[in-house]
């Protein structure tokens, strides 16, 4: 890709980057399926629009689902895209989730020079699980999420790769990230896809223990094989609190997963800590969770996960979600340098003491 970086600036993946941040909006078909995506594209925009990406009046204003508030990203909407040849980041977003769930990791990305595609698993969005909380779920319903996923992710890089979004993709340079059902959407596809080169799952789901046992923890946990053919350089994000799937089902994931590999823990961080407005999203879920968890679909897992959120710390107890948003923007950004852009600074910054890395920034980690 062209890019305009001082060769000799110390390297500092925390840091916003240089580019102004863009973003589009597509809905993609997939003939071969009979299924039609809402996808969003973050990519670097040209310096006219240098400080609109961050200024509250020029700054892209959306709703996250039908009926929400609309809120703000720091990107522009229908920015011009910067002429040159970019890698690219596939975002899966979380169970009941929506495509926009993350913004504060992929425009951050953007302003790096990638290019993230993030999609609506349709059928599994926030409104999805709404409905389904209030009637009873479609037979097979985990199984079909389970094949939607990985396929839609695929697809979306396939779409990329042919120029759909109007960027021009480095076929060479592709990682992938997600949050929980994402997380476990990018390990699922990292494994099959030969053209993903790293992996950066966020509280993943698949592991072993999870708040509410029964048949869709189980399902996804014998759904996800870990020992790949190949090597996927995958870092794990979590976190210590994690009241939707807890630590101990983060190290199952972890050491089951084809080195190299690390992890790291967001110390009293819990699920939320990987998505925008942190404090909000997460008080909101202690709020109405329990009336959706029904979704489930068993009436076992719905009552112990209705048990696990009603113990949930309030968001004034746990970390910041800045310092979630630094954890995740910093290390993010540099596991996908160093595995997808072979940024040397990268590799050395991820192979020393990445906790007291982070403690210098006054956020407390621990390893996985």
């Amino acid at each position: 890709m062209s890019d305009s970086r001082d060769v000799n600036q110390v390297y500092d993946p925390f840091a916003r980057g240089s580019f102004p941040a863009g973003t589009k909006s597509f809905e993609w078909n997939d003939a071969t399926r009979d299924r039609s995506l809402p996808v969003d594209v973050w990519y670097p925009a040209t310096d006219a629009h240098r400080g609109q990406d961050l200024a509250p009046e020029t700054q892209d204003e959306f709703q996250p689902f039908a009926l929400a508030p609309a809120v703000t990203q720091e990107a522009v909407r229908d920015g011009e895209a910067r002429e040159g040849r970019f890698p690219l980041v596939i975002f899966s977003h979380g169970f009941g989730g929506v495509k926009t769930q993350s913004t504060f990791f992929c425009t951050h990305l953007a302003s790096h020079g990638y290019v993230v595609a993030a999609m609506n698993h349709v059928g599994n969005t926030t409104l999805d699980m709404m409905r389904m909380a209030t009637a009873p779920p479609p037979a097979g319903f985990i199984d079909t999420f389970m094949s939607d996923r990985p396929a839609d992710a695929s697809f979306v890089i396939d779409r990329m790769l042919v120029g759909d979004s109007g960027l021009a993709i480095d076929p060479s340079r592709i990682g992938i990230s997600g949050h929980s059902f994402g997380g476990w959407t990018a390990l699922n596809t990292a494994g099959r896809d030969p053209r993903i080169r790293a992996a950066l799952p966020l509280a993943p789901a698949g592991g072993a223990a999870a708040a509410a046992p029964g048949e869709i923890p189980n399902a996804l946990r014998d759904g996800l094989a870990l020992d790949w053919d190949r090597e996927v350089p995958t870092l794990y994000l979590v976190a210590e609190l994690d009241t939707l799937l807890p630590l101990d089902g983060m190290r199952d994931l972890f050491v089951r997963t084809r080195e190299p590999r690390r992890g790291i823990v967001l110390l009293n961080s819990d699920h939320f800590h990987f998505c925008d407005r942190v404090e909000q999203t997460h008080d909101m879920f202690k709020q109405i969770g329990p009336l959706i968890s029904g979704s489930a679909g068993d009436p076992k897992a719905t009552e112990q996960m209705t048990a696990a959120i009603n113990g949930m710390k309030s968001s004034q107890d746990l970390a910041p979600g800045a310092h979630a948003y630094a954890l995740n923007c910093g290390l993010g950004l540099a596991h996908m340098d160093a595995h997808v852009r072979d940024n040397r600074d990268a590799m050395r910054l991820l192979e020393g003491d990445l906790c007291a890395l982070m403690a210098g920034r006054g956020i407390q980690v621990a390893e996985l």
